[in-house]
């Protein structure tokens, strides 16, 4: 088909994840001819190789761990750890095909025309594949996510080395691991190996791992993970990398090196902006990112969601995002894009939960701040439930207007726990109020009573 003639539909939507995919839905749903196309995987990486199996490891890995903690509450424990059911029930909930396949015709009941292949920018409204063009009435929705960044590091190549779309894929826990990279899928992974039987070590090059998160959420984590038998070394620049017989050695800047059987990669996400015809609607062709409006509008007829928008590489703000582009694209009224409340969750045990600003963000945000916080260990549910209660709850108040503007939950259940933090402040809930509201007896979130009452020990 030529370009005089393309198909006209009304939306070309360019990655189905879990964004893209919320939006062909919906917008069909709607009435409107849309066409979704995806290269890889419907549904993006989180059922295929993020969420879904690396929560299943999560799991198995907590299990572990909590029945290795009986001989401390109730007598005895013999645990043998066995990767093969966790590999099991991944390849069962996560197969590719099968789960490619259903969210395919799950769209083209939905009335979606879905196309395989890489969609490439060619204009104002305008996209092709292979051969095919097509031409949008209303508009073009870029959602093509990211995929895992390798650092550009001697001799890693050569090597074998996994991302994270290796790792939950595995079928034995290796003897040993090298995990580069101390962010969230970095420390899940390197934890649920551990527990899994690996002799792991995390390799960070900056001074903390967890590095976007409160120093105080960093260091309930770092000693957690080295009391497990972790070795985690932080301000470690790796220089080259080689295979040692049947290992991988790791170099470092320091003369250090480490061998393992395994190396798992986990130093970020790369943008899936490149080579998709920016330039040909006006945008930088070397953006990582695209810069979105209130209503998702990355320009004239564009609209982007999901990681590509750089407001976190979260499924939850992906789909957040889908709704309010939809609504857009509907003429709908609805409520704008606002990051304010913005809340994640590093699945480690303790969990760690973030929802807003930290307490460096709002001082360099100009804030006059207070904050508080409180050890899970001490407050009252903490010392009912023993072994496996690190963790805090952090509060960070905007001291003038008397509400938070960030908090942390770090324990047991710290995700869960979040859930009133991210209420209070996405509501921004008066202080006042929090500490008068009535707390179930004995809890977690119970805690943040005594956070309040570290806040007002800090005026």
């Amino acid at each position: 088909m030529s370009d005089q003639h393309p198909e006209e539909v009304d939306v070309v939507v360019i990655g189905l994840g879990p964004g893209g995919e919320e939006v062909a839905g919906r917008l069909a749903d709607a009435g409107l001819v849309v066409v979704g196309i995806e290269q890889h995987l419907v549904g993006g990486e989180c059922p295929y190789y993020g969420c879904v199996p690396s929560k299943m490891m999560v799991r198995a890995a907590d299990l572990l761990a909590e029945a290795r903690r009986v001989a401390g509450m109730a007598g005895t424990a013999t645990v043998t750890p066995d990767f093969a059911p966790v590999a099991r029930r991944i390849r069962t909930e996560a197969t590719d095909d099968w789960n490619d396949r259903v969210a395919v015709e799950r769209f083209e009941k939905r009335g979606g025309r879905f196309v395989r292949g890489r969609g490439v920018l060619d204009g104002l409204g305008r996209v092709r594949v292979g051969d095919r063009r097509f031409a949008a009435r209303r508009g073009v929705v870029i959602a093509t996510g990211t995929s895992p960044a390798v650092p550009p590091i001697a001799g890693l190549a050569d090597v074998g080395y996994w991302t994270n779309r290796d790792a939950v894929k595995a079928e034995a826990a290796p003897a040993s691991l090298v995990v580069l990279g101390g962010g969230a899928i970095g420390l899940e992974m390197a934890q649920a190996f551990a527990r899994c039987g690996s002799r792991v070590t995390v390799i960070e090059m900056l001074d903390r791992v967890l590095s976007g998160e409160e120093p105080e959420a960093s260091a309930v984590v770092t000693a957690v993970l080295r009391a497990e038998g972790i070795d985690v070394r932080v301000g470690c620049n790796v220089v080259r990398v080689a295979a040692d017989g049947g290992s991988i050695a790791v170099h470092a800047d320091d003369g250090a090196v480490v061998r393992a059987e395994r190396l798992l990669v986990a130093t970020g996400r790369r943008s899936g902006l490149e080579g998709i015809g920016l330039g040909t609607v006006g945008l930088d062709e070397s953006a990582r990112t695209l810069h979105t409006d209130e209503r998702m509008h990355a320009g004239e007829g564009l609209w982007a969601v999901g990681d590509v928008t750089g407001e976190g590489a979260f499924t939850h703000v992906a789909m957040y995002q889908a709704h309010v582009a939809v609504a857009d694209i509907l003429g709908r009224d609805g409520p704008p894009a606002d990051y304010r409340a913005l809340a994640w969750v590093t699945f480690t045990d303790p969990e760690v939960g973030r929802v807003g600003m930290s307490e460096a963000q709002a001082r360099s945000a100009g804030l006059r701040v207070r904050t508080g916080a409180a050890e899970v260990r001490q407050s009252s549910r903490g010392r009912i439930h023993g072994p496996g209660n690190a963790g805090l709850i952090k509060l960070v108040e905007d001291a003038v207007r008397a509400v938070l503007v960030g908090a942390t939950s770090v324990g047991p259940w710290g995700g869960e726990v979040l859930a009133m933090l991210t209420l209070a402040v996405h509501a921004e809930v008066p202080v006042r109020t929090l500490r008068t509201m009535h707390y179930a007896f004995p809890t977690f979130h119970r805690g943040m009573l005594d956070a309040l009452a570290a806040l007002d020990s800090a005026a």
